[in-house]
């Protein structure tokens, strides 16, 4: 139960913070600025891996925590606990958001600005990037776990910032989910739960396929 919860705070925490950031740069007139806002994705996922990752491995991420499933390095059996944790982590912070911003529309969901197929490429692409560092920083060396929330949050802002305008760079379906659910705003869910679980899945047999043995 202490996993489930450190799991439930620490996605609230990213899309309370990230999606947070978008809705205040959209009612302050662009005060946080596409930047600020990839930053903050970037600054609350490290913190949360450095203040959480001791207690559950800080997943705050369906995808990651089925990658890792599929990878050998996490029980099936927590699976399920860990991803309703994350989802009731998004769909809390959303849920606080609109009560905080209730004139906005969105809410920060994930909306593709060009087509679906540009943005499901995308999201395969930032995802499958991100679960090989995750994956690799995760089951390295001591001293390189160290670096861990350094590296993912480092990983989780640069492809915000070069992609968010397109896609949204979401790489995470708990972000995505809850605040489509809370805004209404459904149609364009689908791609932003396939292409991150397809992006962190993929990403394994190149890590098995790039690794020595004795780290898988």
């Amino acid at each position: 139960m202490r996993n489930y919860i450190a799991e439930l705070i620490g996605t609230f925490a990213i899309v309370f913070c990230g999606t947070g950031a978008i809705i205040i740069d959209q009612q302050s007139g662009g005060t946080v600025t596409h930047v600020g806002i990839a930053i903050t994705f970037g600054l609350i996922v490290m913190s949360m891996i450095y203040s959480l990752g001791n207690i559950s491995g800080a997943h705050l991420n369906p995808a990651v925590s089925i990658a890792f499933t599929i990878a050998g390095r996490f029980s099936v059996k927590q699976l399920p606990g860990y991803i309703v944790s994350q989802l009731a982590g998004a769909l809390l912070a959303s849920l606080v958001l609109k009560l905080l911003f209730p004139a906005n529309e969105l809410l920060g969901a994930t909306i593709p600005a060009g087509t679906d197929m540009q943005s499901l490429v995308l999201e395969f692409i930032l995802t499958f990037f991100l679960m090989l560092v995750i994956i690799n920083v995760a089951t390295s060396s001591k001293e390189q776990g160290m670096f861990a929330g350094l590296a993912i949050g480092s990983v989780v802002a640069l492809e915000a910032m070069f992609a968010g305008p397109v896609c949204g760079a979401s790489m995470n379906p708990a972000r995505s989910i809850g605040p489509a659910i809370v805004s209404g705003h459904m149609a364009h869910l689908w791609l932003y739960i396939v292409a991150p679980v397809a992006g962190a899945v993929c990403a394994i047999p190149v890590w098995k396929y790039l690794s020595p043995v004795n780290e898988h």
